[in-house]
């Protein structure tokens, strides 16, 4: 048997916790799966798996395998695809992280369309605000905004996303709308902290196409996207937020425009990916479907 199969063995107990269902599952003697499992570990000269008579558990060094393992084995059957059957075909396991808006308001919306045309997929989709390890947590790719930090990271641009100030009718009526920066003395903002920094962001604007900013009271500090618009639907403050988040908020009246003339700077929008030679097809045709959302 060799290492490849070991590993396809190895992964299947690993996800079912038992040696008798991935036995089942892949129709094989109970045996044959134990000594497959036993061979790697031979090989790698470490315990993979913590067997008990009641489960079957990752060890830290099989935990460390799994993510690497998963990669192999479906580059190698995406390979087979590309070779030996549909040359357009992808397939395997794709982690993708985006932030928890993007996800809810335009990927998961359109992910049918994305699943119909490559069934032999199996997404894992992480949403969350956090920057997230790519290489640590097994991710093929994550969509940032904003500037990126130096890093290894490979980059594609996606665009950019227009930002609006805004603020509710009920914060209007008591501080009255701010439409030019000389206005902004008597007006307070919802704070926005980074999740991975813990940095606030300052309040930006452009003026005659450079950025001005400047700091603005705030009674409260938020850090995820939905509590920050959250927190303005309420009259706690102004907000700068990508128009995409508060487009529906502006249209039914929830939330009002202001300072049209002088908006923040807009937000680069990029994929970025660990930085490997042969970044898999599966991940590449992802990001391209991605950019005609």
């Amino acid at each position: 048997m060799d290492k490849l199969e070991q590993l396809r063995i190895f992964l299947r107990v690993a996800h079912a916790q038992s040696f008798t269902v991935a036995a089942e599952q892949l129709r094989l003697p109970r045996a044959s799966v134990s000594l497959a499992v036993q061979q790697l570990e031979k090989h790698f000269g470490a315990r993979l798996l913590a067997r008990t008579t009641r489960s079957v558990q990752l060890t830290q060094e099989g935990q460390s395998l799994l993510v690497g393992a998963q990669r192999l084995t479906d580059d190698w059957q995406e390979m087979q695809h590309q070779f030996l059957g549909d040359a357009t075909a992808i397939s395997g396991r794709l982690v993708v992280s985006v932030p928890s808006r993007v996800a809810r308001r335009l990927l998961i919306p359109a992910l049918p369309d994305f699943l119909a045309q490559h069934p032999s997929v199996q997404l894992e989709l992480s949403s969350s605000d956090r920057s997230v390890d790519l290489l640590r947590e097994g991710v093929d790719c994550a969509l940032r905004v904003g500037a990126l930090p130096d890093s290894s990271l490979m980059s594609r641009p996606l665009g950019t996303w227009q930002m609006v100030h805004c603020a509710s009718p009920a914060y209007a009526a008591q501080y009255g709308l701010a439409q030019e920066p000389e206005e902004l003395d008597k007006h307070r903002m919802v704070a926005y902290a980074s999740p991975t920094t813990g940095q606030i962001a300052p309040w930006e604007w452009l003026e005659n196409g450079i950025c001005q900013q400047r700091p603005l009271p705030a009674a409260v500090t938020v850090n995820h996207v939905e509590s920050y618009i959250a927190c303005a639907l309420a009259g706690l403050g102004l907000i700068q937020v990508p128009h995409f988040d508060v487009a529906h908020h502006l249209h039914s009246g929830a939330l009002l425009s202001c300072m049209p003339k002088h908006p923040a700077p807009s937000l680069p929008v990029q994929w970025v990916y660990p930085h490997r030679q042969q970044l898999a097809r599966r991940a590449q045709v992802f990001m391209r479907w991605a950019k005609t959302l």
